[in-house]
């Protein structure tokens, strides 16, 4: 057993994950980890001790416990020993025989990789943020948006809570900003692996596009190099989700596995953006998902046909704009933790936004200039939505710009911003005068 699957979470917060000492302290098998070495013997132009350490992320003396034992074996010989660390070594011919055969059954080149259950034990230890949500961190975290009191409070139950969350409204009425700004009222980091193993099997956790590592100054000193200290993770998938994309996908390339976006937010936020619309039917997805939303498990299946348990630990959002009625059934709605919709903003809130997105932008607004923008709406009859300050002033922005004006609302800007953002038929100007064309010296009309 190693010692991280009987760490406390008090213990991982203020230590991490402890260094491991001895092989068995890993909590993976010595022939796994000495082939590993050997891959990275192989890749390194220089392959000191010291190097393969750095690449394999495990102490020095337990490194060079290992390249010794490839060394005993006549897989590699020592080219240069000088100062303890800076061991040269190189690949000798059986050495190779041995990489050959090892690639062709898993590629996997990086990090050592932690036991599946060290994995599951962080997870479910790191779950819950030590600290919970406030209705001031709540504020905080959605300080950007105007949101009526009464979803905030449910935000913060959700967030404190993490049962998921099935978010409903009209297009353009905010849905995605809120939930993706979930994710920022979870307090603090957690500790992810870059990879687990399984029956000499590589999952690969680590995504930089999905995680965050934090900076070197919040970690430990000293602490288990397999594991990397992130911010909680936000994952957000929309129209191109597939049922496939909810399983391992293996690559028979590289011979390892990469693991789905619901294991890499694992610890964080989960936002299935536009749902309804993906290239899976949402009945299917919700049943997929079913088991794992009430048990906190998933079940994921190898190549081989093994099935393994993972945790099942983050914040699920699923926002839509279609009606619930569409896309699930009562007895699915029942097992979602929370349901809410968001409503398009009032003018009062409609004016808090638009203030609050000219000043983020260092543009000047007066209050006609609003008002002018308010009566525009009600003479066309339109629906408020709280996504049109950001993308009128975004206009806005653009026409100045284009007309080398300095950035300030004008109501001709304005009526510019409003043409381009709703739409309007561009014609030609009225036919022109033929002395108008005999000044321009033109003399038909075609050559206009």
């Amino acid at each position: 057993m190693s010692h991280t699957a009987i760490l406390t979470r008090a213990e991982i917060e203020s230590m991490g994950p402890p260094l491991p000492e001895e092989t068995p302290d890993t909590g993976i098998s010595e022939g796994f980890l000495c082939d590993l070495a050997l891959k990275h013997v192989a890749m390194l132009p220089e392959p000191t001790t010291m190097a393969v350490a750095e690449r394999i992320n495990l102490p020095r003396m337990l490194t060079e416990d290992l390249l010794q034992k490839l060394y005993r074996e006549k897989l590699i010989e020592v080219k240069m020993q000088s100062t303890i660390g800076s061991t040269r070594y190189a690949m000798l011919d059986h050495g190779w025989d041995r990489l050959t055969r090892l690639l062709s059954i898993c590629g996997y080149v990086g990090p050592a990789p932690v036991s599946l259950r060290d994995y599951s034990h962080m997870m479910k230890l790191q779950s819950i943020p030590s600290n919970t949500a406030s209705m001031e961190t709540v504020r905080q975290a959605f300080h950007d948006l105007v949101l009526p009191e009464s979803l905030l409070q449910t935000l913060g139950c959700v967030i404190n809570s993490r049962r998921s969350l099935f978010l409903t409204g009209l297009p353009g009425t905010g849905k995605t900003a809120v939930a993706e700004r979930i994710n920022n009222a979870l307090d603090g980091g957690i500790w992810i692996p870059y990879a687990v193993e399984i029956d000499g099997q590589i999952i690969r956790v680590f995504d930089s596009h999905c995680h965050e590592a934090l900076p070197a100054d919040e970690a430990p000193t000293d602490f288990d190099r397999r594991w990397v200290l992130i911010k909680r993770p936000l994952v957000v998938v929309g129209g191109e989700l597939t049922l496939e994309n909810a399983d391992l996908t293996w690559s028979n390339a590289a011979k390892f596995y990469e693991a789905p976006f619901q294991m890499k937010s694992n610890g964080g936020t989960l936002v299935i953006d536009d749902f309804g619309r993906q290239r899976v039917a949402p009945q299917d997805l919700l049943n997929r998902w079913i088991v794992p939303l009430e048990r906190r498990v998933d079940y994921l299946a190898l190549h081989t046909g093994k099935k393994i348990e993972v945790p099942f630990e983050q914040l699920v959002v699923f926002s839509t704009n279609l009606e619930e009625k569409d896309l699930a059934d009562q007895a699915f709605l029942r097992r979602m933790g929370y349901r809410a919709r968001v409503e398009p903003p009032t003018p009062e809130a409609y004016s808090a936004i638009f203030k609050y997105q000219a000043n983020k932008r260092g543009i000047g607004l007066e209050q006609p200039v609003l008002n002018h923008i308010l009566m525009k709406y009600r003479v066309e009859r339109r629906q408020m939505k709280g996504c049109e300050p950001r993308d009128i002033l975004d206009r806005a922005t653009d026409i100045c710009l284009f007309e080398q004006q300095s950035l300030k609302l004008t109501p001709q800007i304005v009526d510019v911003a409003w043409r381009n953002y709703f739409g309007t038929s561009h014609t030609f100007a009225p036919v022109q005068t033929q002395e108008t064309m005999i000044e321009r010296g033109l003399s038909d009309p075609l050559e206009l």
